[in-house]
């Protein structure tokens, strides 16, 4: 299958799917004003939007986003994360190991782990990741990983820690190969973490460190995969009994005040206020 073109459609209908469902035939006619649709049928490209991982449902004739009615604890998040060998899909770069874990209702229900065949690995990332050229060898292709990895993920909200490099890579990855391209609900463990825990810094090894998640092997994709899970769950701890449903959540994640004041810098310097004594 084609991947179609990234653009602003799908999310600019999830706006409109979280104020209230659309009608089925009035969400067909939607998807026939995308310019860039893949397939003049709208029933096909809203079969194309489910494949994708788009959290679509309908009931009585009206389509939901599934994430406005699910509750946290009943929904699924497909943590993941990932080990390149650069930073840029168009410039040949690609994943050369991944690795994921499912959490629902606090408890870890699948996981996901696979090296990946590639030609190359930067010393500098050798030394980062301990990954090593010998090691992918005899390991799978990345079209097939992927493949794999599609069917895994399924519409699960795809978190991690630092949203817009992993889920932009492998959505980029998916396109790449003709696998169409991300559409699942995404959430960002480094937002959600500035929100409810206190900390000095939100790198993954410091929150690791500060909330005692003892798990070795940090800078390999399922160890990070599963910190990042245990992150997840003690930020859920956190949360205000207000926070109910997914979307919530992500609402929260990205607009709630941080826990930590931003500090103000003067020429490099952190700046305090003092009150002045009279």
């Amino acid at each position: 299958m084609k991947s179609r073109p990234l653009n602003t459609f799908t999310l600019k209908l999830v706006e409109k799917l979280k104020k209230a469902p659309i009608a089925f035939e009035e969400f067909l006619d939607e998807l026939k004003q995308n310019k860039e649709r893949f397939f003049d049928s709208p029933e096909l490209e809203f079969e194309l939007l489910l494949t994708n991982g788009f959290p679509l449902e309908i009931e009585n004739d009206k389509v939901y986003l599934k994430t406005t009615r699910t509750l946290i604890e009943e929904q699924t998040f497909c943590i993941v994360d990932i080990e390149t060998n650069g930073s840029q899909v168009s410039k040949g770069h690609q994943i050369i190991e991944i690795g994921a874990v499912k959490l629902k209702g606090g408890q870890i229900i699948d996981k996901f782990e696979s090296l990946v065949y590639a030609k190359s690995i930067p010393e500098y990332i050798q030394e980062v990741t301990n990954i090593t050229p010998e090691m992918l060898e005899d390991a799978p292709t990345l079209k097939a990983v992927l493949k794999e990895f599609k069917l895994f993920l399924e519409d699960d909200v795809f978190v991690a820690h630092d949203i817009k490099f992993d889920y932009n890579f492998v959505s980029n990855s998916f396109k790449k190969y003709d696998l169409g391209v991300l559409e699942n609900r995404k959430l960002c463990t480094i937002n959600l973490a500035k929100r409810t825990i206190k900390a000095e810094k939100y790198g993954l090894g410091f929150l690791k460190e500060l909330l005692h998640i003892n798990i070795e092997n940090h800078h390999r994709a399922y160890s990070d995969a599963l910190s990042t899970a245990y992150l997840l769950k003690e930020a859920f701890s956190r949360l205000d009994s207000s926070i109910k449903t997914v979307e919530d959540l992500i609402y929260f994640s990205k607009n709630a005040n941080p826990v930590m004041p931003k500090v103000k810098a003067d020429n490099g310097k952190k700046k305090e206020k003092r009150k002045e004594e009279e």
